[in-house]
């Protein structure tokens, strides 16, 4: 079965967002998402060829990064392609349950997941960097134990105005 991939852009605050999915019978639109990227991110997504551009099939995801931009909405409901390890996954599902405002350290990521705090947190850290669905899959809101913003694909100036504005610091 071949997978149809497309792509399309949405504007934010933190630059022209890259939205990458495939075509999927059960998601909103039609789509469901596979990349989130921001521009310049270390790692994200650049459109390739065989892609088919079609920025109408991320309305309802565009909508909703409008809505969190805004203000007006704390949590995405949006359908997600698989991928990424088994372990990456584990990962990912722990910071997809992270609330809005909310902040953890990477050491209570491992333990969420069933690691050591200490032995896990570079695994977990390396996890979270693969992620592909910045903002949507909240990898801005792990900071480091002692309160400090640590790494992020986006830039820390993206990942410190995410958490600005979801009032987990304040500017």
């Amino acid at each position: 079965m071949t997978v149809t991939v497309v792509h399309g852009t949405v504007g934010s605050p933190l630059g022209e967002l890259l939205l990458v999915g495939e075509e999927s019978a059960t998601a909103p639109g039609g789509v469901a998402l596979v990349s989130l990227s921001v521009p310049g991110q270390k790692g994200g997504a650049v459109v390739e060829d065989g892609w088919r551009c079609a920025p109408e099939a991320f309305g309802a995801v565009a909508e909703q990064l409008r809505a969190y931009f805004a203000g007006e909405l704390t949590r995405f409901d949006v359908e997600f392609a698989g991928g990424g390890s088994d372990f990456q996954r584990r990962v990912w599902g722990a910071l997809e349950g992270l609330e809005y405002g909310e902040t953890v350290s990477y050491g209570e990521i491992a333990t969420r997941i069933g690691m050591s705090p200490g032995a896990g947190v570079r695994a977990v850290g390396t996890a979270i960097g693969r992620n592909p669905l910045l903002v949507v899959r909240p990898c801005h809101r792990v900071i480091g134990a002692d309160g400090a913003l640590r790494g992020y694909a986006g830039g820390l100036e993206r990942k410190q105005a995410l958490l600005e504005l979801e009032g987990a610091l304040v500017a």
